[in-house]
C-alpha cells in the first residue's frame, strides 16, 4: 500500500503527463493592409487514413489512477467497473476494432485486453478466449427493404446511457445503473428496422445476459423503440428470458430507458431510468431500480465539465450482494490536450444505508467511499 507522499508523487507524475501539448499556440492576427484573396469553393475533405477500402479502423488506450481516501486494503474500489482498482496505476482498456459498415454484408470485430474484459467475461462458460472479443459479428442490410439491418454474432448490449469505451462516456467512471442494472453483452440476432423518420424499432433473439456460451436452453427476448427528434432522443429497451444456470425457471425482465437531450451545441443532458426484476425459483421475486441523470457542457474546444448524479436501489440484494440502496455524485474535468488524447480529473462518491464500502483492515465497513481518479484516454478512428 502506497504512503501518501507516494500518493502524491504518483498524482503528480500522471498530471504532468496530462499536461503536455496544453498550451495552445498564439492565434495569428490579420494584417488590416493585406488585400484578402478571392474566396475558392471549399476543397473536398480530405479521405480518413483511418479507412482503408471502404473499412473503418479504431485504436483505444485508457490508462488511470485512483486514490481511494477509505484506503481499502483490499485494494479495490467497492461498486465500481473497470476502473476498480485503487492506489496504482492501471491499464483500463486497450483495444482494436474494424467494421465495414455499408453494402449488403458487413462486419465488425472489436479485439481488446485489459482489466475491462476480465470483468465483463467473468460469469460467461465461455472459453477464455473468447473475453478478448468484446464483439464480432456479420451485417446484413438487404437491397429492397427500406434500412432494414440484421446482425448476427456477439454484441454490446442496447441498453444504458453509457458504453464501454471510456472516450465516449461523460465521466470517466461508470455508473451504478451501467454496472449493476443492465448486462454488458449478448450473443444472438439483433434486428434494426427504420420504421418513420423519426422512429426505429428492433428485436433481439440472444443467449442471454453477458453469455457467448448460453448456461441453459432458454433464450432472452429484446425489444428496442427509438424516437429520435431534432433535439430529443428516447430510446427503450426491454429484455425478458431464463438466465439462471442450467434450468429455465423463473426469468429476467428488464426495462431500460433513456431521455438525451440536446438543447445547445455546448450542452447536453440525460435521463436514465432501469427497472429489473429476477423470479427465484425458491424464494420469489428480487427487483432493482434506479435513475441517473448527467450532463455535460463544453467551455471551449478543449475543456468541458460533466456532473452525474444517480440513485440506486438493490431491493433483495440480487445485484450487489446486499439489500440497500445507494446514492452516487460524481464531477468529471475533461482536457482534450491534442486530438485523439483527452486527460479526465474526476471526484466521485458512493454513500449506502448499509455499512457496505471497505476500509483499512481491522476497520469496519463504511457506509461511504470517496475517490479521485486520473485518467488519460487516446482514440483513433474515422468517428471521433
Amino acid at each position: 500500500m502506497y504512503s501518501i507522499s507516494g500518493r502524491l508523487c504518483i498524482l503528480s507524475a500522471m498530471l504532468a503527463v496530462a499536461g503536455i501539448g496544453q498550451t495552445a499556440p498564439p492565434a495569428q492576427t490579420p494584417d488590416a493592409t493585406q488585400t484578402a484573396a478571392p474566396t475558392a469553393a471549399p476543397a473536398a475533405p480530405a479521405p480518413s487514413p483511418w479507412t482503408k477500402k471502404g473499412v473503418d479502423f479504431y485504436v483505444l488506450g485508457d490508462l488511470y489512477y485512483t486514490n481511494n481516501f477509505n484506503d481499502p486494503s483490499t485494494g479495490y474500489n467497492v461498486l465500481y467497473n473497470f476502473n476498480f482498482r485503487s492506489d496504482m496505476p492501471h491499464l483500463n482498456f486497450a483495444k482494436f476494432a474494424m467494421e465495414k459498415a455499408s453494402g449488403v454484408v458487413g462486419f465488425r470485430v472489436d479485439v481488446g485486453a485489459g482489466q475491462t474484459v476480465n470483468w465483463m467475461a467473468s460469469t460467461d462458460r465461455a472459453p477464455e478466449g473468447m473475453k478478448y472479443l468484446e464483439q464480432v459479428f456479420l451485417e446484413f442490410r438487404p437491397n429492397h427493404m427500406h434500412g432494414i439491418q440484421f446482425d448476427v454474432g456477439k454484441f454490446v448490449t442496447s441498453a444504458g446511457a453509457e458504453v464501454i469505451e471510456s472516450n465516449a462516456n461523460w465521466n470517466y467512471s461508470r455508473s451504478l445503473l451501467f454496472g449493476w442494472a443492465i448486462p454488458y453483452y449478448h450473443l444472438g440476432l439483433r434486428t434494426t428496422i427504420p420504421v418513420t423518420k423519426s422512429f426505429t424499432a428492433g428485436v433481439q433473439i440472444v443467449n442471454g445476459w453477458n453469455n457467448v456460451k448460453d448456461n441453459n436452453s432458454g433464450k432472452t427476448v429484446g425489444l428496442v423503440a427509438n424516437y429520435a427528434w431534432k433535439k430529443v432522443t428516447w430510446s427503450n429497451n426491454f429484455y425478458s428470458g431464463p438466465e439462471k444456470n442450467d434450468t429455465n425457471k423463473g426469468f429476467r425482465n428488464l426495462y431500460d430507458t433513456t431521455v438525451l437531450i440536446t438543447p445547445s451545441d455546448k450542452t447536453n443532458v440525460y435521463l436514465n431510468f432501469d427497472y429489473g426484476s429476477d423470479k427465484n425459483i425458491d424464494t420469489g421475486r428480487s427487483t432493482w431500480v434506479g435513475f441517473a441523470a448527467a450532463a455535460r457542457y463544453q467551455l471551449t474546444k478543449r475543456i468541458a465539465f460533466a456532473p452525474r448524479a444517480e440513485v440506486f436501489s438493490d431491493r433483495n440484494g440480487f445485484s450487489t450482494g446486499t439489500a440497500q440502496t445507494i446514492k452516487e455524485v460524481t464531477l468529471t474535468g475533461e482536457y482534450k490536450l491534442v486530438d485523439g488524447l483527452v486527460s479526465r480529473i474526476e471526484f466521485r462518491h458512493d454513500q449506502s444505508d448499509q455499512p457496505f464500502f471497505n476500509k483499512r483492515a481491522g476497520d469496519p465497513l463504511a457506509k461511504g467511499q470517496s475517490t479521485f481518479t486520473i485518467g488519460l484516454i487516446a482514440f483513433f478512428g474515422p468517428k471521433k
